[in-house]
């Protein structure tokens, strides 16, 4: 093949780099747009009795001040997510309660920011202060309710306002608790992991004018475009059809930007003063008041043979979704769906608990998505029961992970009837290739390198998936030129991952062309096919699958208009290299594109192709980590990753790798540096990069990045996803080599340098007692 599997460059990387205008605010030239600025609640939970802006509103500059007096009752999600939404409808645009520190209490909008400052400034509230609900495991029951209301829900997803859960869930295959009774070994932990930032470069932000023909025109950075247009539809009651969304370059999102956290405040802005507004969150607010990975206590309960034969997996999860539901039941589900069919041969295997209304900053889609939480849960107590079996760890997992060709009843895509079947993996090669890389045979589990450090080796395995199985479908449409190029329509979000570029590889590959024949667009709704947007590690799999369609539809249509043109028949036309041919006669696609335009009747070709698949065929990952332990001051540093990674055909090596490498960054950050902390009355305590850390480059030593190929029959070139598996195998294997450096398990993250030495002092005084 010519383009797919190759490392071809990013096709707009050149341009980013030169600082070419690409992004929501580059495009933004209205220089009068009114901007938009929230009053925020100073309190985790309130109730607003009064508010006086008069003051604000009688300021020059100021045009427009709402509070919730003045905007829709209706309830919604912000939830980027298939429709009808699983996730509960429990936001209002702004409500005479708020539920935790940042929630918006009044919109402004004023002629420019110094003004909008100083009329927030001016707005007086009288609040009710009450007691908040800010501890996870006191907030089921507690008598102080974040939503004191009925909450509509789409589905039975287990959600009950009255006891302060979003979301339940309940799912078990076999008898847990008699494979437990019947288990030589049994291990049971409980894990916390920490609410994480997304961290991008850009922050959220938005911009909306009325076009010429009235219709609300949206700007946004944002991964769900078709899902932004459908909220403000439902949120400001205006029909889909009077909303125009464009969707540039993003600058980052990881998840965060498939929530619409902000287009809904300058679209009112512009609905009720008919003028062009814009909304820029700071770094502060992007921090505070948009969402944040899902803080979860996971307990684990693990029975086995003393041969390492796992009988039963058990998780019980609690979820803190913070103050509004966006994405609770999902991310809460995909804990256990992408956790328990890893180890498919256990006997038994169970998931269940709640997710849990807090009064705090909410929760949200962040890469991995549940799945990074229970991987670090579940691999960490793998990890301890091979230790305590005195098993390779590797080991372990190699007799009990799931084969290609074997079935599981929690892999997507399964039914009440039938299990659905793993059609690729070479997730066992990925170890072997990984321990072999690592040194494993001669440095597992630990190598003392001078008097006060040691480097401790750990490892841990996990999955994914591509798409979401019988929800995700996604369009293409290629079009042929009149002058022999073609244009390329989607509308997945570009936010970094190189998606155009993988596109392209594929329309160019099955067109014969040259990469830069094909121009890639996405960026007006109003001409760009649907698509669910850039989440859920669909952009390859899903709508690069429905581009190879599109291609083979368009090269039919040409074969079938030369026919015509050359007048042959259509069997006797082959396609090749641009040029179609029968026999003794042959045009080029330029010259078809130009017969179509002139005597052709103007009929200009264009192939479309849509794809959804009632599979998600899962990537995997074995991470192995090295990391060196200062016993004297319990600083960690991970000084070698090794990921060796399955996502089957790999469709550019290029970009692949830098998404793993990052992920494995981000993986690293969450094990052993970021952390988002809240004070005691609620207040985010960790709203900047000054308090929040995310690591630099001189943080970790070297990642090194292998690819075990498997073929998946579903996937394009039998392609699988790649985007959110790379961040999950970092905590547990940094946690397992820390163990190992210090004899000292560790289950909450980050693991912090404090915790390291504490426990590590605990310990030898424990042996010298």
């Amino acid at each position: 093949m010519k383009y797919v599997g190759k490392g071809i460059p990013k096709i707009d990387g050149l341009a980013l780099v030169k600082g070419k205008p690409a992004y929501t605010s580059d495009l933004d030239i209205n220089d009068n747009a009114l901007i938009v600025k929230i009053l925020r609640s100073p309190h985790a939970k309130a109730r607003i009795i009064g508010i006086d802006a008069s003051t604000a509103l009688a300021m020059p500059g100021v045009e427009c001040v709402l509070t919730h007096e003045d905007v829709p009752k209706t309830r919604f999600t912000l939830a980027g997510q298939s429709f009808p939404e699983p996730s509960p409808y429990d936001r209002r645009i702004l409500d005479d309660r708020v539920r935790y520190v940042g929630d918006e209490v009044a919109i402004v909008a004023a002629v420019d920011e110094a003004t909008a400052m100083e009329a927030l400034a001016t707005i007086k509230v009288d609040y009710q202060v009450e007691t908040p609900a800010l501890d996870l495991n006191e907030a089921i029951d507690s008598e102080h309710l974040v939503h004191d209301y009925e909450v509509h829900t789409n589905f039975p997803i287990g959600h009950d306002a009255t006891r302060n859960i979003a979301a339940s869930h309940y799912s078990e295959q076999g008898d847990v608790e008699a494979e437990l009774a019947a288990s030589d070994v049994v291990v049971e932990e409980i894990y916390n992991t920490q609410a994480q930032a997304h961290a991008m470069m850009e922050t959220y932000r938005a911009t909306t004018s009325l076009d010429v023909n009235g219709r609300l025109q949206v700007m946004s950075s944002t991964q769900i475009p078709y899902h932004v247009r459908r909220h403000l539809s439902r949120i400001l009651d205006i029909p889909k059809s009077r909303i125009k969304i464009l969707k540039p370059r993003l600058g980052g999102g990881f998840g965060g930007k498939q929530t619409a956290s902000v287009e809904l405040f300058p679209a009112i802005v512009t609905m009720k003063t008919g003028k062009p507004a814009k909304i820029v969150y700071t770094r502060p607010e992007t921090f505070a008041c948009a969402t944040s990975r899902h803080a979860m206590q996971l307990k684990v309960r693990l029975g086995a043979d003393r041969d390492g034969t796992i009988r039963a997996v058990d998780i019980y999860c609690l979820s803190d979704t913070g103050a509004y539901g966006e994405h609770a039941p999902t991310v809460f589900w995909v804990v256990g769906q992408k956790t328990l069919p890893l180890y498919g041969k256990a006997k038994s295997c169970r998931y269940h608990g709640h997710a849990v209304y807090t009064n705090k900053s909410p929760a949200g889609a962040l890469r991995g998505y549940g799945a990074t939480q229970g991987t670090f849960a579940l691999e960490s107590a793998i990890n301890q029961l091979a230790a305590e079996l005195d098993i390779d760890p590797a080991e372990l997992r190699l007799k009990n992970l799931l084969n290609e060709g074997e079935s599981h009843p929690e892999l997507c895509g399964s039914s009440p009837e039938k299990s659905a079947t793993l059609a690729s993996s070479s997730l066992h090669r990925c170890i072997e290739r990984g321990r072999e890389l690592i040194g494993w045979p001669q440095n597992y589990p630990a190598v003392k390198i001078s008097e006060n450090k040691v480097r401790g080796y750990g490892m841990s395995v996990t999955m994914q998936g591509s798409g979401i199985s019988g929800i995700d479908t996604a369009s293409a449409l290629i079009k042929l030129n009149e002058d022999g190029f073609f244009t390329l329509s989607h509308s997945a979000s570009d936010m970094g991952q190189g998606s155009d570029t993988v596109l392209n590889q594929i329309a160019a590959e099955i067109l014969e062309v040259e990469m830069e024949q094909v121009v890639v667009t996405s960026f007006d709704l109003d001409t760009s096919p649907y698509d669910p947007g850039a989440y859920a590690s669909s952009g390859a799999y899903v709508t690069g699958h429905a581009t190879l369609l599109a291609a083979h539809d368009l090269v039919r249509q040409m074969c079938e208009s030369a026919a015509k043109a050359l007048n042959v028949t259509i069997d006797s036309v082959e396609y090749a290299g641009g040029v179609l041919t029968s026999d003794d006669k042959s045009m080029t696609i330029s010259e078809l594109a130009a017969h179509l335009c002139s005597q052709g009747g103007m009929d200009i070709l264009v192939g479309k192709g849509t794809f959804g698949s009632d599979t998600s065929p899962p990537p995997f990952i074995a991470g192995f980590a090295e990391v060196e332990v200062d016993l004297e001051t319990g600083e960690s540093m991970v000084t070698d990753y090794v990921a060796v990674v399955d996502c089957g055909k790999v469709l550019n090596e290029n970009l692949a790798r830098i998404q793993v490498e990052g992920g494995v960054v981000m993986g690293i950050g969450m094990g052993l540096y970021e952390d988002v902390r809240f004070s005691s009355k609620g207040r985010l305590a960790t709203a900047s990069f000054m308090e929040y850390r995310i690591p630099s480059r001189e943080d970790f030593g070297r990642i090194r990045v292998e690819f075990e190929e498997s073929h998946e029959p579903t996937g394009p070139y039998g392609a699988k996803s790649i985007g959110e598996v790379v961040c999950n195998t970092p905590p547990p294997a940094i946690a397992h080599a820390i163990a190992n450096a210090t004899g000292q398990w560790h289950r909450k993250l980050p693991i912090l340098a404090e915790d390291v030495l504490l426990a590590y002092i605990r310990k030898r005084e424990t042996e010298h007692e």
